[in-house]
């Protein structure tokens, strides 16, 4: 087994289970080991510490398998997804839409795998998961009794790990292309081969059922509504009236077609910078009793971190602004470097510039599929508050 011996003292992280080892921890390779090839840890003292995907091209040289001298092979892809799989059952049932591997909190760095009917979108972002991808694959299949599984292997960051994008039919047949999900009552239409990240954004299911909750008689705004996961909540759940705003002609498109396919036409669907449009209807006067903004990836790393801030802030600022008295202001950051405090700070700025008297009311995450392990906090990439700002 190839060997990846620390410097001296740079084992801590690893001790706690983190499952991550940077570049600059690295005091020796022993062997020549192939990207994503599978090597031995060992700290500066000659102890053994996790067996790990190899990755040279990667800041992070090493994303941890298991944390004994076991064999990553077939089988051990198999057990770790029945596993990841069976736990999902155990606590939700069988949902035709949901996550079925999450990552490094499943204990597989780099494989995501989307339920969504008898489809499962099969993402890999790492090295080692590339190269054991026909071995996943061959479990997902197996563990979740799907028809087909397609690969959506096209995220950033797979350029930061040396990997070129893949979009294919991996198992099974390639059509159709698109599918059609129920998700409490709502039909929506996934878009395996163009949609955002594997298709739909999943981790929102529990933030749309309360809006749904929150939107009877209310006048709402979504700002990034895509193809309308939160804009026909708001219409079911009873809002007076919805504006959904979106740069995306095709996911506007399908926001549409979604919207005549739940018999829910009452959307004034605009394709516009979210940005522009904010400003737009502060110049014009016009507010809302509950304004949604569930924007794109703004900081993938903490590295974005002061840009994305000041982008999060404009936003905020600007629907504190648009809220009438008494008003809800339901909103997110999924970028992994921007943290929770970091991002409520942000949102208390925004109220405090924009002159509005607001409180928190609640705090939101991703759905119960999408776990997140003790070990790795950065799991925790989406965070959510409702704000409430003051009434009359």
């Amino acid at each position: 087994m190839h060997k990846l011996v620390l410097k001296a003292g740079r084992e801590k992280s690893l001790k706690r289970r983190h499952p991550w080892v940077f570049s600059g921890a690295v005091a020796k390779l022993q062997g020549t080991p192939a990207r994503g090839e599978t090597v031995e840890v060992w700290s500066a003292t000659g102890e053994f510490l996790a067996v790990a995907a190899y990755n040279p091209e990667s800041q992070i040289v090493a994303r941890v398998w298991d944390w004994t001298r076991r064999a990553i092979d077939a089988p051990y892809f198999q057990e770790r997804i029945e596993r990841a799989i069976g736990q999902r059952r155990a606590l939700m049932g069988e949902d035709g839409a949901m996550r079925l591997v999450h990552g490094e909190s499943d204990g597989l760095p780099g494989v995501v795998a989307d339920r969504y009917g008898d489809t499962v979108v099969l993402q890999l972002s790492s090295a080692g998961a590339d190269r054991w991808r026909e071995a996943i694959a061959d479990a997902v299949l197996a563990a979740s009794g799907a028809a087909r599984i397609w690969e959506r292997s096209d995220a950033d960051v797979r350029e930061l790990e040396g990997l070129a994008p893949v979009t294919a039919a991996l198992r099974g047949a390639r059509e159709p292309t698109r599918v059609t999900i129920d998700e409490m009552g709502l039909q929506f239409e996934i878009d395996l081969e163009r949609g955002h990240k594997t298709g739909f954004y999943l981790d929102q299911r529990d933030n749309r059922q309360q809006l749904r909750a929150l939107a009877d008689g209310r006048d709402v705004l979504d700002g990034f509504c895509y193809t309308g996961g939160f804009a026909l909540n708001a219409l079911a759940g009873g809002a007076r009236s919805v504006t959904a705003v979106d740069s995306s002609a095709g996911a506007l498109e399908t926001a549409r077609a979604n919207a005549k396919r739940n018999g829910r036409d009452g959307a004034e669907w605009i394709e516009g910078d979210v940005f522009q449009w904010l400003r737009r209807f502060r110049d014009q006067a016009q507010s809302f009793d509950l304004i949604v903004l569930d924007p794109p990836k703004f900081a993938p790393t903490a590295a974005h971190a002061e840009k994305a801030a000041r982008a999060y802030k404009d936003i905020n600022l600007l629907a504190f602004k648009l809220l009438r008295p008494g008003g809800l202001l339901m909103t997110f950051s999924c970028s992994g470097g921007v943290s929770a405090d970091l991002f409520q700070k942000i949102v208390a700025g925004a109220a405090l510039d924009a002159e509005a008297d607001a409180q928190i009311v609640a705090r939101l995450g991703a759905a119960s599929d999408h776990p997140v392990a003790l070990n790795f906090p950065e799991g925790e990439y989406l965070k959510g508050l409702i704000c409430r700002v003051a009434g009359q």
